[in-house]
């Protein structure tokens, strides 16, 4: 789910192209990616990027990472790929060659056949990655440097398992995607790249950016294995940011989301009865929103201390955001101070705005601009899971700015995360975490966005598909999407020195009332003074608070 907890939020200009073809070819990935023309052009304000590709697989995509939309070309050829006696894959003999440019010279031409092990050699493997990287990104990437350590078990990989060939080939014909997903996620955890490449080339025929929610989810999550193999994921990650649509008449991609499933207004509502609650009788109240996109989070807010018996409070908001969403707000954070004043001075409530244009890691104690006599809420919703913790830097500023916040003695800190475990997990538990994750998300999404919607694969791709290629491809401070569940967060709260804060039983009820208007199939939990929003069997996002 998209960190940016604004409907409107928009970002980057990069789209992942996804092109639906007929016919058989070979698959682009290092096994067999065959490439036959590239070619750039330019002007002065955009570049186009042309590729003609021979491939598999009825759903190619590939990252244009130009300003503006660049041109797709596929050729269909006639290669196949049979299984031999012993279960493994063996490719016909293909070739391939290269126009002359700049970025590809008669040297880069292959013609030898490729072997049972999909894979001629450690050069020739790094060769075919460095230019799936180039189709992706454009000539001038810099990314795969070296991927020696990603295969360094290729070697000790036989093309002849008999075994492992039959239980792999048992999972295809029964169509189950998921299962195949699974076993391609554990062929690439396993570094077995023959098992790996031919259940990618198998996945391409049956994933598809507009079919079921498992068809949808498993192209973005192909996609993430693509991704790690070829060491793009955080290029990948910082160019699907959502993007406003050229024309103003359109809704952006994060309000469409915010529309259909009910997990923001979830987050909002909760936390803003909290706050309101913590606040109730207040003269001067100052929130500190660590992740205040364009704020509207707290028009409702703002709008309902108006309406106050006695007379509204004095209103002060701090919000927190990093430099790179400026373009997402189409300017600075003042812009947001200025949305919010015009509100407030509507309804004749006193307001000022303080800006913090700055990531979380980069807070301290002055830049909040704390005031005595202030009656202060902190807000962290879908945000803290962007922190790097003790697993990542000694400076740990996920636990950093807990305590960092303790010491201001708020009377509320609210939190809305994703329930899910992917920060510490290993690759493996970590892929199928998020299959299991995104899949019930997708699930949601068709209860209310219909198949044929025209900005469906938008939403999806820039909303969503980042945080899947983000989950699965990177690791170390590359991976910026680290989920906890709430027992963890739980238990960081507590050792920063916070006590639970109970939510507030009429806001409960008005949560459920708005899952009523969605579908039956929501769920909502309250325990042990939190609320766990669910589809169906599998909960999503939590909310609580604290003081």
């Amino acid at each position: 789910m998209q960190s940016s907890r604004n409907p409107e939020e928009l970002g980057g200009s990069h789209k992942l192209y996804y092109h639906h073809m007929q016919g058989p070819g070979s698959y682009c990935l290092p096994s067999n990616y065959q490439t036959q023309e590239h070619s750039l052009s330019s002007d002065d304000c955009s570049q186009g990027t042309r590729y003609c590709i021979q491939s598999s697989h009825e759903n190619y995509c590939t990252l244009e990472s130009s300003s503006s939309a660049g041109s797709y070309t596929v050729y269909h050829s006639p290669s196949t790929v049979s299984v031999s006696s012993n279960g493994s894959p063996l490719s016909q003999k293909e070739s391939e060659s290269y126009p002359s440019d700049p970025y590809h010279s008669p040297e880069n031409t292959h013609g030898s056949p490729i072997s049972a092990s999909c894979i001629t050699d450690d050069v020739d493997l790094r060769n075919k990655l460095r230019e799936l990287e180039t189709m992706m990104l454009g000539p001038d990437s810099d990314i795969v440097d070296s991927l020696d350590s990603t295969f360094q078990n290729e070697n000790n990989q036989s093309s002849s398992e008999p075994e492992r060939w039959k239980q792999i080939m048992e999972v295809i014909p029964r169509g189950d995607l998921k299962q195949v997903l699974i076993a391609c996620g554990k062929a690439v955890s396993d570094g077995d790249m023959i098992a790996a490449s031919w259940l990618m080339g198998e996945l391409r025929k049956m994933v598809s950016v507009s079919g079921e929610p498992i068809q949808r989810l498993g192209a973005y999550m192909l996609e993430g294995l693509v991704a790690k193999l070829a060491l793009t994921g955080s290029s990948i990650y910082k160019a699907l940011r959502c993007k406003e649509p050229t024309s103003s008449e359109l809704l952006s991609y994060m309000h469409i989301l915010y529309e259909v499933c009910p997990y923001f207004k979830f987050g909002y509502l909760s936390a803003n009865g909290a706050i309101a609650e913590a606040l109730k009788g207040e003269t001067r109240v100052h929130i500190i929103d660590f992740q205040i996109a364009q704020g509207s989070q707290w028009v409702s807010l703002i709008q309902a201390l108006a309406a106050r018996p006695g007379g509204p409070p004095h209103i002060r908001i701090t919000g927190i955001d990093d430099s790179t969403s400026a373009y997402a707000r189409d300017g600075g954070l003042h812009i947001v101070g200025q949305r919010l004043s015009r509100l407030a001075e509507s309804v004749k409530v006193p307001f000022e705005f303080h800006a913090g244009a700055m990531s979380g890691c980069e807070v301290e104690l002055e830049t909040l601009g704390v005031k005595p006599g202030e009656a202060l809420a902190v807000n962290f919703a879908m945000m803290l899971h962007h922190m790097p913790d003790e697993s990542v830097s000694t400076a740990n500023h996920r636990d950093r700015l807990l305590r960092l916040v303790k010491s201001l003695s708020p009377k509320v800190v609210t939190l809305v995360e994703q329930e899910s475990n992917t920060n510490t997990a290993a690759f493996f538990p970590r892929f199928v975490e998020t299959l299991n994750y995104y899949a019930a998300v997708f699930e949601s999404i068709d209860v209310r966005l219909s198949r044929d919607h025209k900005e469906r694969i938008n939403v999806e791709q820039h909303c969503l598909a980042r945080e899947v290629v983000n989950v699965i491809a990177c690791e170390g401070a590359e991976r910026v999407e680290r989920h906890e569940v709430l027992g963890k967060w739980k238990a960081r709260f507590r050792m920063a020195g916070f006590t639970p804060y109970p939510l507030s039983s009429v806001v409960n009820a008005t949560i459920r009332n708005l899952l009523e208007s969605y579908s039956e199939k929501y769920r909502l939990e309250e325990k042990d003074g939190a609320l766990y929003l669910g589809w169906m069997n599998r909960t999503l996002v939590t909310s609580c608070a604290w003081r």
